[in-house]
């Protein structure tokens, strides 16, 4: 059996250091230790394959890790999150927007960032290449403008180091014929490479028509220009930033040791100086007695010493010193698929370089794409996806209901079973309304987790037009140690009150215990005004069908228990989870739609059913309705959230619809009936009001005799 989880060691950044400390630790973890990253990124970008990224040679997934993935496949809890401080005397990591996280153990891996301030003008007209995340998405948005751009771009790179000259020469190659590319250099090209290697960048650049500028130190930054200290003046349409980098801010006012620039001193065991219990590396951390240049290289080798001393430090060991390199290779890539080698005096050019460099980079990025094993991946298909409100099938709740209600006519309130929330009384003028709802864990960041559950229980409120009041939370945690325990209950209710404090609901009380896994439910009251009600069943013929929101939570998170999902389809499907339905709500009675529900755990066409009067039918459009990225590919891949099957089979529908329409939701959205005259100014309202994905998906018909749910011709 596992050891029972004592301490918590949290890792900050998912630089490359990082990563590979992660995947040795999590071969044989240290026993007791719940291991945490805390990224602001759901990917991280290797360094080596950016300029082949920019080049063309690869896609984004090939050049990036996917950590949320990563974590996943290996057990990690992670957490998306900016860190702007730490208070190592208390042991917190303190995150922007949400309460700080707690720690027995810390290493920082954040990177640098770029060292703009220097140079007037820079901050507000360059683009940093770094940090890598950012830069790509503007050189994507760069590459549609040069589609559309008529005549060539001048894009000047600032720096002269290797980092700028595969950038330079990478641009160039991506847009032929459609920029002219310059590189500016503050000295001279190629600073700490041997001579034959500058010789033979120089003759690269001029072959390829790049201007080069030595010497040549940027005085400011305008818009459109730069200005060189010898008077030379540069126009630009976009001026790339590749120059030295800087410690972030918070690293001087966290009482973390560092030097003069900011940057983490940590001695041999890449431990800081003076905060035992805090490690560092990559190129957040100078090794005071062993300084080594801002590079990979080095990066990569401290990562088996870090990993082996956080294991170390854990059960009270020795720890191990980080002796790096003197001399190491450097691969440089020329834009095509060539590139130069560098050892020492030692200098190569060539196809085949490229293609070394080409295998030594794929070989890396391998370690982070490969399932971790298989005897995980089956423990986790093995487990329930709460991906769809962990309901069970309607069909089965239908037929218990029913034979409760016959044993008890007087008790079980067989009109309100099917309501949103249940009506319980009124008092002066208005309706006193209640729900209840519970999910099981969907994700490992407590707070997080808190606040999906209280958007997704008050939504059954909002469903009916009421406007919540109080709330009860009812919590089983895990067991765990009492430290633990403590640190995850406060997350969680941090994340409920959190969300609570929104809608101006009141927390008045719940109940905890203890249980084999996390399930946290609340039962939430609101009250309905007169004639503000929004009604579950209803509409006419011809009204217009609307959802609120993109649909495939259900296998977005079946497939992230296999560790098959994407960060890009987990990370859009978890924002929509914490968008409220309140502003929705408001909407729909301003319009006065013809009936509202949520869309939750008996997916769409279940919940259509349950709207539908008998007299009406709905004609949907499968290809309308809206979804989270990358759902259809792993509806294709065969992944299914637990409750999909139920819900075809409670459906009993002839027709074949396709997977979205029996996804299961958690925080869904919700699904409306409007009127046709006023179809079009709902969904604007809707579109403008932050539900940019709402979607007109179909239309109401008469029955007939028919099928209550039909496929729109």
């Amino acid at each position: 059996m596992a050891a029972p989880l004592r301490s918590d060691l949290v890792l900050l950044g998912g630089g490359h250091t990082h990563m590979l400390a992660l995947r040795r630790l999590t071969m044989q973890p240290p026993p007791g230790a719940r291991l945490t990253l805390v990224s602001d990124h759901d990917y991280a970008a290797y360094s080596g394959m950016l300029p082949g990224l920019v080049a063309g040679h690869y896609r984004f997934d090939e050049a990036h890790i996917d950590l949320r993935r990563f974590c996943a496949a290996r057990g990690v809890r992670f957490i998306r999150a900016a860190v702007t401080g730490v208070d190592a005397t208390l042991g917190r990591v303190q995150l922007a927007n949400r309460p700080s996280l707690e720690y027995d153990l810390l290493s920082i891996n954040v990177g640098a960032q770029p060292e703009l301030s220097s140079v007037p003008g820079a901050l507000e007209y360059a683009l940093p290449v770094k940090p890598v995340g950012s830069f790509y998405k503007r050189w994507s948005v760069l590459l549609d403008s040069v589609i559309r751009h008529q005549g060539r771009l001048c894009i000047p790179v600032v720096g002269g180091g290797a980092g700028s000259v595969e950038i330079a020469l990478a641009v160039d190659f991506r847009l032929q014929g459609r920029a002219d590319v310059a590189l500016v250099c503050g000295s001279g090209l190629l600073p700490g490479y041997n001579p034959r290697v500058r010789k033979t960048v120089r003759r690269v650049l001029q072959q390829r028509g790049i201007r080069l500028y030595e010497e040549s130190r940027v005085q400011s930054v305008q818009a459109g220009v730069v200005q060189i200290e010898d008077g030379t003046v540069l126009e630009f349409d976009e001026l790339l930033w590749c120059t030295g980098v800087a410690a972030a801010a918070w690293l001087r006012t966290s009482g973390l040791t560092v030097n003069d620039a900011g940057f983490l001193l940590v001695d041999d065991s890449l431990q800081l100086e003076g905060c035992p219990g805090v490690f560092a590396a990559g190129d957040v951390a100078v090794q005071r007695d062993n300084p080594r240049p801002r590079a990979g290289v080095f990066a990569v080798r401290q990562s088996p010493v870090l990993a082996d001393n956080l294991a170390a430090s854990m059960a009270g060991k020795p720890l191990r010193k980080h002796q790096p390199q003197q001399l190491f290779l450097s691969l440089l890539s020329l834009g095509d698929a060539e590139a130069v080698a560098e050892r020492g005096p030692f200098t190569l050019r060539g196809k085949w370089i490229w293609r070394w460099k080409d295998h030594i980079d794929q070989k890396f990025m391998a370690q982070f794409t490969a399932p971790a094993t298989a005897m995980e991946l089956t423990q986790l298909s093995q487990n329930l996806c709460g991906g769809c409100g962990a309901k069970l099938p309607a069909d089965r709740l239908r037929q218990a209901l029913a034979v409760v209600a016959s044993a008890y006519p007087n008790t079980v309130v067989v009109q309100q079973l099917h309501d949103d929330a249940a009506l319980l009384s009124w008092q002066a003028g208005s309706t006193l309304v209640q729900s209840v709802d519970s999910l099981r864990a969907l994700v490992d960041d407590m707070h997080q987790m808190g606040r999906i559950a209280a958007v997704h229980a008050l939504s059954d409120l909002y469903a009916m037009g009421a406007t919540p009041k109080s709330a009860q939370l009812h919590l089983c945690l895990p067991e765990q140690t009492a430290k633990l325990q403590q640190r995850d209950l406060e997350q969680l209710l941090l994340g409920v009150v959190c969300e609570l404090a929104s809608a101006d609901c009141q927390l008045v009380g719940g109940h905890s215990m203890e249980g084999a896994e996390l399930s946290i439910g609340l039962t939430v009251n609101g009250a309905l005004e007169q004639g503000g009600a929004l009604r579950k069943q209803g509409g006419e013929v011809g009204d217009a069908v609307l959802v609120t929101k993109p649909l495939g939570v259900g296998v977005a998170f079946a497939a992230a228990m296999q560790a098959a999902a994407s960060s890009a389809s987990l990370s859009a499907a978890l924002q929509s989870m914490l968008v409220s339905n309140a502003a929705a709500a408001i909407i729909a009675r301003e319009q006065h739609v013809s009936a509202c529900t949520d869309l939750t755990g008996f997916g769409l066409l279940g919940h259509l059913l349950e709207m539908l009067p008998s007299r009406l039918a709905a004609m949907i459009n499968p290809e309308l309705v809206p979804l989270f990225p990358g759902t259809k590919a792993l509806w294709e891949a065969g992944y299914r959230s637990t409750l999909h099957a139920g819900n075809e089979v409670s459906v009993r529908s002839s027709l074949d619809w396709p997977p979205s329409c029996f996804d299961p939701q958690t925080s869904g959205g919700l699904l409306l009936f409007v009127e046709a005259d006023r179809a079009q100014a709902t969904l604007d309202a809707l579109q403008s009001s932050g539900y940019e994905q709402a979607a007109i998906i179909g239309k109401l018909c008469s029955r007939d005799n028919g099928d209550a749910l039909r496929l729109s011709p």
